[in-house]
């Protein structure tokens, strides 16, 4: 069996942390041979998407004190470039490429549509993370999400704080924490707003500032519409922003009507890997262009979570929780 990585440049990501090494790693313990490539090394010639890609090898690694994992110097060797033809080459092909949602990643889509078109499964769906926007996806069920405010303009974002007195501001195709804002009810207020939103030339998505998140942000990794793993994470210290897992999660009644809610429309879109954000039983996001906190997990709780994610989309197995939940 064979796994094309299409992510961004192999030499940039953190193998201490990062979500796509974890499945990597997970596919070589499985004797899955791995290749990667970045989007700029695809091509379509005769209708067919061409990979030029490069075969990977993990050293060892070890899981460390927290959320991180101990590697060596080299942590990977990439072996020779090869053209390939991908649907014949590969049985499943992962979209790893971090947000934004830009035109590069759209181009890339576009180029996997034919691949899955012609018989091989690429995971999340291209189609489906074109139709559903990581930061408005929740907007589809209000019912289940604290109040929340898209615009564009910072006079409605300042109203909206008022109402409220304090909202998280981030902009729609944000990720990873950046130019996230807390705006209070105070003076600074309108100013912020206009900065958050570039003077009105940028939407944004205001919500509630829910305190609770002092309790913890949940973070529920699902595969297939299915919660398999869930952990927490917390404010940063001096911070609202949410901070690297810290401690397993409960899945309670409240996540499951959220799961149950939103499963349904994920498995439309074919978007098998997902990650919710979720707190005081609302929901805050849904993570499906590039999921991630799985290797994080992996490392804190000793869950086998991106080995499950792997054989289970290589149809290896059936019931991924139970396996997940025993390695820990």
């Amino acid at each position: 069996m064979s796994i094309l990585v299409v992510a961004d440049p192999w030499a940039g990501l953190d193998p201490s942390i990062d979500a796509t090494v974890g499945l990597v790693a997970a596919a070589q313990d499985l004797g899955v041979a791995v290749r990667v490539c970045t989007p700029e090394d695809l091509s379509v010639v005769a209708g067919r998407v061409r990979a030029t890609a490069r075969p990977v090898t993990l050293g060892p690694r070890a899981r460390g004190a927290d959320h991180r994992w101990l590697v060596g110097t080299p942590w990977s060797r990439l072996g020779t470039p090869q053209v390939v033809d991908v649907a014949d080459a590969v049985q499943l092909v992962l979209l790893r490429i971090d947000p934004p949602v830009d035109d590069r990643y759209l181009r890339t889509t576009h180029l996997l549509d034919l691949v899955e078109s012609a018989g091989t499964r690429v995971v999340n769906r291209p189609a489906g993370v074109r139709a559903l926007q990581e930061k408005l996806l929740a907007l589809h069920f209000p019912e289940l999400c604290p109040a929340t405010l898209v615009t564009a303009d910072p006079a409605e974002v300042r109203r909206f704080v008022a109402a409220h007195g304090a909202a998280v501001v981030k902009p729609v195709d944000g990720f990873g924490g950046l130019d996230v804002w807390l705006l209070r009810d105070d003076g600074a207020a309108l100013a912020l707003a206009q900065s958050a939103t570039g003077g009105g030339r940028r939407h944004v998505v205001a919500q509630e500032y829910l305190a609770a998140v002092q309790e913890g942000n949940k973070r529920l990794f699902l595969l297939d519409g299915e919660v398999v793993c869930a952990v927490l994470r917390h404010p940063s210290p001096g911070d609202f922003r949410i901070d690297a897992p810290s401690a397993p999660a409960v899945v309670d009644d409240a996540d499951r009507r959220i799961v149950a809610a939103i499963a349904p429309l994920l498995a439309r879109h074919g978007v098998a890997m997902a990650g919710l954000d979720v707190i005081d039983g609302r929901l805050i996001e849904v993570n499906v262009t590039c999921p991630g906190g799985t290797a994080k997990a992996d490392a804190l709780l000793g869950t086998d979570l991106s080995g499950a994610y792997v054989r289970r989309l290589l149809h290896l197995e059936s019931s991924t929780r139970q396996k997940v939940m025993a390695a820990s």
